[in-house]
């Protein structure tokens, strides 16, 4: 019997134990180990809380994680709780689907000041993540800066401009929507250093900007390029600057008390404050014909009391597993780190694709597991990790537990909303018995 590891219980760690189902038939038994008690990663404190739709993918994950093959191994952090010779010991195959949980910094002077935070720690934060739980962001400040042109930028801008109403049937977290209906913030500048025809936001995020109960876009015409040139764009990016050219011509809606500004061409140099931020300093730039941006020589400055930095992640290192710190990943060559030792998604290839990417990743790292030809060896697997857990007096959380966890957060939910997540990790603890 193959006794295989997945390490991550998030879409990564999933897809990859989906196809060793379907690859390996019979001849495998998979645990999944996450740190924390409760399962689905990205999809639980990740995905916006609005969208509901997206996290229904979960439904699959519950399915695989119910086959007799597999075993759901909570509240155990590999490399911390149990190092990674352990579970090579063990397995005859261990593969690392940790995500990228940790916030690429600014690098500018001022970016440890209070009031700069990553967008992962607000995500996080606003989604009831046990890391996040106390952050309390600085919602005292009328305007907060979002550094990033991407989907996840927009999301920390649409969560900040949302009404309690719009996200009454959301999974955020009540101490989180507490906070944001006290919030005085009015104005939300979302940054990026280059063009309407860089970003990487797509077409369904920025179009839920234009249709905010009370905040409207803002987007200077003069941003935009000539409309001929939308043509050469593909067919996604045309229509997500088709969107732009309308706010453009349409205008803010003064009625709208709380403005989305979409700020292209601006790069960050300074952080402005002493104890905490008072403002964003930003270099203005132009795109060059190579699409590279490049400063102008002129700087501008935004009073603002809270920075979100949203310029992507980095996967957390692990310690005996080769890390390539240029680009925030484990070392790999197609997935594999070392003989029995692989890695899939952002673990694999850094912070990029949708949720989706990582079925075919997992799909081709299994294959290629598969390629190797290496017979099962007769390693103990989940039964060596569980003596190996007891001996060091580790409470180990099994699907049990979430279901456990699961009913309890249903049935605290407020009207209309699918759950009140338990973001205090010791409450989450208590569940497992």
């Amino acid at each position: 019997m193959r006794q295989m590891a997945i390490v991550g219980s998030g879409p990564a760690g999933f897809y990859a134990a989906e196809a060793a189902l379907k690859v390996f038939a019979d001849g495998v038994r998979i645990d999944v180990i996450d740190r924390l008690p409760t399962p689905y990663g990205l999809i639980r404190a990740g995905v916006a809380p609005d969208h509901q739709s997206i996290k229904a993918v979960s439904r699959r994950y519950e399915a695989v994680a119910r086959d007799p093959r597999v075993e759901f191994l909570g509240n155990l952090e590999v490399g911390r709780d149990i190092p990674i010779d352990a579970l090579l010991a063990n397995y005859d195959d261990v593969i690392l689907a940790v995500g990228a949980s940790v916030d690429r910094r600014l690098d500018i002077p001022g970016d440890d000041l209070e009031g700069v935070i990553g967008s992962g720690a607000f995500v996080g934060w606003y989604n009831g993540h046990p890391d996040f739980a106390g952050l309390s962001p600085r919602l005292d400040t009328a305007t907060v800066c979002v550094i990033g042109n991407g989907n996840v930028a927009i999301d920390c801008a649409r969560i900040l401009a949302k009404t309690r109403d719009e996200l009454a049937a959301s999974d955020i977290s009540g101490e989180a929507l507490e906070a944001l209906a006290r919030s005085a913030v009015r104005d939300i500048h979302l940054l990026g250093r280059r063009g309407p025809y860089q970003a990487s936001f797509t077409l369904k995020e920025i179009g839920e900007l234009g249709e905010l109960e009370r905040a409207t876009p803002v987007v200077k015409p003069n941003d935009l390029p000539p409309a001929e040139g939308d043509q050469a764009l593909e067919t996604g990016q045309r229509r997500v600057v088709e969107v732009l050219r309308r706010f453009a011509a349409t205008g803010p809606d003064s009625a709208k008390p709380v403005r989305i500004h979409l700020d292209f061409f601006h790069r960050p140099i300074r952080i402005l404050g002493t104890s905490r931020a008072e403002g964003l300093e930003l270099a203005l730039t132009r795109v060059d014909g190579n699409g590279r941006a490049t400063d102008t020589g002129e700087t501008r400055i935004i009073p603002c009391g809270l920075v979100i930095a949203a310029i992507g992640y980095r996967t957390a290192p692990i310690p005996g597993v080769p890390f390539d710190a240029e680009r925030g990943r484990f070392a790999n060559v197609d997935g594999r780190i070392a003989e029995g030792l692989w890695c899939v998604g952002w673990a694999m290839r850094g912070p990029s694709g949708t949720i989706g990417t990582n079925r075919p990743d997992g799909q081709a790292v299994v294959e290629r597991i598969r390629a190797e030809g290496r017979a099962p060896a007769g390693k103990p697997g989940g039964r060596g990790l569980e003596a190996l857990a007891a001996a060091r007096g580790l409470a180990v959380a099994r699907f049990r537990h979430w279901e456990a966890i699961d009913a309890a957060e249903v049935a605290a939910a407020r009207p209309g909303a699918p759950r009140e997540k338990i973001a205090d990790l010791a409450r989450l603890r208590s569940f497992i018995d």
